[in-house]
């Protein structure tokens, strides 16, 4: 391992000359291609924190496509349906491996977001894992290890510039961390707090039952929250993110982006969604965008028309009613926050996206009617008295 790695440039083109570096020892991660930007370095490292916790929480390979230090989505290796292969466009005849089952759950949360995005993954990367990510728009990626004949497959990435990380599983960084702001250094204790079981022990709510799927999937919405930028929530369902609400002043704001996500992503199985037919030549981002605007009710002339040009024939968009009907299939999502609720309107709007299990800090002057809140619709709600706060 070298003791320095050389970045193209920091957060923007013109600020030359950054570089990576551990003072007093070797590094733990190495460009195996290419030389990363400072952001790609930001989204690699906290995207790899992410992975490697979710497999050491949850036992299971995990995956992470991130984008501006957040994470657009996140998974574990749960087997996909047809239905979902069929909304991510992989071939029913693909074998994925548990590796490549959680790739694809992350990069199909939010396909918009995650176009150009940093991929992180916990197990050294496997062929199934490299031939889907091979077809996506994506920058780079960090592993632990990469199998034979993958690194060649993903170096052809981008015309031969796709970034390729590699990094040690078994470096631990200090327990203090630094980092310079206006020329003064700030300093604190890493947050190291891992969720396990116990975690999930303060059940306030009347319903106090959590299967193992609710369990697994609050710990997998909570470990994604903490690398989300704040203020955060994280909806999370089948051991994957389906929406994240992240950097937003207000918290209600978060609920509606990360369940206002898991709505789309829920409507991008729908049968009508399923069926679209594509003119020939429609890029993967094209047909990704035109199913976004599938849902929208309010376009312009203009854009109408480009929409419609994309399809062989255009579709007749579903109807509230339909989306409704389609939406509320989705039961037993779960939901985690950053900081506390503190208000009921939270728990209102996350009733309209299937969340049946949340988790949430507590601490709030009205604890009581958020709890309230929950009890009417059902919902079990766990108080961690734990802030994930991340900036």
């Amino acid at each position: 391992m070298a003791t320095e790695l050389s970045m193209r440039y920091g957060c923007n083109p013109h600020q030359t000359g950054a570089r990576c570096f551990r003072p007093g020892g070797e590094l733990p991660l190495q460009a195996l291609h290419n030389s990363p930007s400072y952001i790609n370095l930001m989204d690699a490292l906290n995207s790899w924190q992410l992975v490697r916790e979710l497999k050491a929480s949850t036992g299971l390979p995990a995956a992470a496509s991130f984008k501006h230090v957040s994470p657009a989505g996140a998974a574990v290796g749960v087997p996909l349906s047809d239905e979902l292969r069929q909304a991510l466009f992989i071939s029913d005849k693909a074998k994925l491996s548990p590796l490549a089952c959680a790739y694809a759950r992350a990069r199909g949360a939010d396909r918009l977001a995650s176009f150009g995005d940093w991929i992180a993954v916990s197990d050294p990367v496997d062929l199934a894992t490299a031939e889907l990510i091979r077809v996506e728009m994506s920058d780079g990626i960090i592993a632990p290890g990469y199998e034979e004949g993958t690194v060649e497959i993903l170096a052809r990435k981008k015309g031969g510039d796709y970034k390729i990380l590699q990094i040690d599983p078994d470096y631990e960084p200090a327990g203090v961390e630094s980092r310079e702001l206006f020329g003064l250094t700030l300093e604190q204790p890493r947050n190291n707090f891992v969720p396990g079981r116990d975690y999930l022990s303060n059940i306030v709510t009347t319903k106090r039952d959590l299967s193992e799927t609710a369990r697994r999937d609050l710990l997998v919405a909570t470990i994604a929250v903490k690398y989300t930028q704040s203020n955060s929530v994280v909806s999370s369902w089948e051991g994957q993110i389906v929406g994240a609400g992240a950097g937003q002043q207000s918290r209600i704001h978060c609920v509606r982006l990360a369940c206002g996500k898991a709505d789309r992503w829920h409507l991008r199985q729908h049968p009508a969604v399923r069926d679209l037919r594509f003119r020939k030549g429609v890029t993967r981002a094209d047909r990704d965008n035109a199913i976004d605007l599938f849902f929208e009710d309010e376009l312009s002339t203009a854009e109408e028309t480009a929409w419609r040009s994309t399809f062989r024939q255009p579709p007749e968009r579903l109807d509230v009613s339909a989306r409704r009907q389609w939406l509320d299939s989705m039961q037993g999502v779960a939901i985690s926050s950053d900081a506390f609720f503190p208000f009921r309107d939270n728990i209102d709007r996350a009733s309209r996206s299937g969340v049946s299990y949340v988790v949430q800090p507590g601490g709030s002057k009205k604890d009581d009617v958020v709890i309230a809140a929950a009890n009417e619709y059902g919902m079990a709600m766990v108080f961690s008295g734990v802030r994930l706060f991340h900036h």
